[in-house]
C-alpha cells in the first residue's frame, strides 16, 4: 500500500550491529541477521524529526548477502580499566527502505504544525543530503550512509531466493508514552517483540500497535511542548532560498 508521504532511500555501511538483548548480559554483544524495526526507525529520525509526527517503517530490502565478523573489543569496565569482549556484527551490509508518517495524535499542542506537503519535502531533501545527524547502523562505531532510492530498484542478493526466511522471536522496538496508540499502553514504556519473514528479500514491518507480543517495562509521562519550550511552526520556517532553516541560522 502506498502513502502520500512515503519517503525511500538506501542506507549501507560496512559493518552494523542491531544487537540481541539477550547477548549484552555478559557485557557481549552479538547482532541480529536483520535490522530492528527501532533501529531503521532511529535512522529515519536522525534524517528529519519533529515530535508532531511518527515514522512508520513499512518495508525493508535486504540487498547485500547476510555475513557476520566477529572481533575483539576492549569496552571500558562499570569499575574501571578495560575489558575483554568478543562483538559480532554484520558485515557490508547495504537496505532499502520505504516508511511514511502519521500525525501525533498525542500531541494536540502541536496540531498547527500538521502541515503533511512541508514535513514530506522537508523529508525528502534531508535524504538527499544524508541526513541531518550523523547516521548509526545500530551503535555509534558503526557509520552509515544515506542515499535516495527507489524501492525495488537494482538487483538485491536474495531477489530470487526460493520460499521465505523466519527469523525467529525478535525485539520489535519500544513504544514510549508520547507516542502510544492503544489505551494499554499510554502512560507507560512498553517493549515489543515479533517473528519476522524474508521473502525475496523484502520484510514487511508489521506496525507498532499491531505487536501483540509486548511487555509493559514501567510507567512513563509524556513530555508537553509549549510556546515556551519548542516553537513548531517557526523552527523550520523557509529561507528565501527555500531550504529549511535552523533556529539562529538567518
Amino acid at each position: 500500500m502506498g502513502y502520500r508521504n512515503t519517503v525511500e532511500f538506501q542506507v549501507s555501511g560496512e559493518y552494523a550491529l542491531f544487537s540481541d538483548p539477550v547477548t549484552r548480559v555478559g557485557g557481549e554483544k552479538c547482532s541480529y541477521q536483520i535490522p530492528t524495526y527501532e533501529a531503521i526507525k532511529g535512522i529515519l529520525q536522525s534524517i528529519y524529526w519533529k515530535p508532531t509526527l511518527c515514522w512508520i517503517i513499512d518495508e525493508l530490502r535486504v540487498m547485500k548477502p547476510i555475513q557476520t565478523e566477529t572481533k575483539a573489543i576492549r569496552p571500558i569496565a562499570f569499575n574501571g580499566g578495560n575489558e575483554l569482549s568478543y562483538y559480532t556484527y554484520l558485515k557490508d551490509v547495504c537496505y532499502q527502505v520505504r516508511a511514511h508518517f502519521v500525525w501525533n495524535e498525542n500531541r494536540p499542542e502541536l496540531a498547527g504544525d500538521r502541515n503533511e506537503h512541508k514535513h514530506h519535502n522537508i523529508a525528502r531533501r534531508m535524504i538527499e543530503r544524508g541526513g541531518r545527524r550523523d547516521i548509526f547502523l545500530g551503535t555509534r562505531e558503526c557509520q552509515g550512509y544515506v542515499e535516495p532510492c527507489i524501492f525495488g530498484s537494482g538487483s538485491g542478493y536474495y531477489d530470487n531466493a526460493p520460499g521465505e526466511v523466519a527469523f525467529g522471536f525478535m525485539y520489535h522496538g519500544i513504544t514510549y508514552a508520547d507516542e502510544a496508540i492503544l489505551d494499554e499502553d499510554r502512560g507507560r514504556m512498553t517493549v515489543r517483540f515479533w517473528r519476522p519473514v524474508m521473502k525475496q528479500g523484502v520484510i514487511a514491518f508489521l506496525p507498532p500497535e499491531a505487536c501483540r507480543e509486548k511487555r509493559h517495562l514501567h510507567k512513563m509521562e509524556m513530555k508537553i511542548f509549549s510556546d515556551k519550550n519548542f516553537s513548531g511552526l517557526q523552527e523550520f520556517a523557509d529561507s528565501p532560498d527555500g531550504e529549511p532553516c535552523l533556529p539562529g541560522s538567518l
